[in-house]
């Protein structure tokens, strides 16, 4: 069992009960899966970098990604439906407890001028959405192999019916939010 997985159950459940007043466990929000996208506009000219970003989510995440293609075109953009425009990982159970783990605990700390994460990127249901603006501060990646600095949006989807209760889910399990 991953570790931040035992210490939801250990520590997490038994205060969101408390605080919450929930006499059911299975009321207790819980994370379903999290979500990593990278978009890569510049794909549209050179699909090389494509590939690029397959290799480096797959390091990070350790699942193999997905290709995201345009839903509808944009002239202004020089973009057609179906052409492929950025990558994707859905990660569940075992290593989205793993990710999340190494997100917290090893690469927000690594982000220069780090002050926390903005409580701000909630949904209305309980779903948070997080930029990151490098890859680089993942510890897998190998500075020198890298050719330009992406960004990558993370959500991590929950269970929780309201911001108050996914916020709260994700403080006590460790996520550095702003004061």
């Amino acid at each position: 069992m991953p570790r931040l997985q035992d210490f939801y159950k250990g520590e997490v459940v038994p205060k969101l009960k408390e605080k919450f007043g929930y006499r059911n466990p299975m009321q207790v929000p819980r994370l379903s899966k999290v979500i990593v996208n990278m978009g890569l506009g510049e794909a549209i000219e050179n699909v090389k970098v494509l590939d690029l970003a397959i290799d480096e989510i797959g390091v990070i995440t350790g699942q193999k990604p997905v290709i995201t293609k345009a839903r509808k075109s944009i002239s202004n953009f020089k973009l057609r439906a179906g052409v492929p425009i950025g990558v994707m990982v859905t990660l569940r159970r075992d290593s989205m407890y793993h990710f999340l783990d190494k997100l917290m605990a090893i690469a927000l700390p690594r982000v220069r001028d780090f002050k926390g994460v903005p409580p701000k990127g909630f949904d209305g249901r309980g779903n948070y959405t997080l930029g990151v603006k490098e890859q680089i501060i993942f510890p897998e990646i190998n500075y020198d192999k890298i050719d330009k600095i992406r960004g990558m949006n993370i959500t991590i989807v929950t269970t929780a019916r309201t911001d108050e209760e996914g916020l709260e889910l994700l403080r006590l399990l460790g996520m550095p939010f702003r004061a």
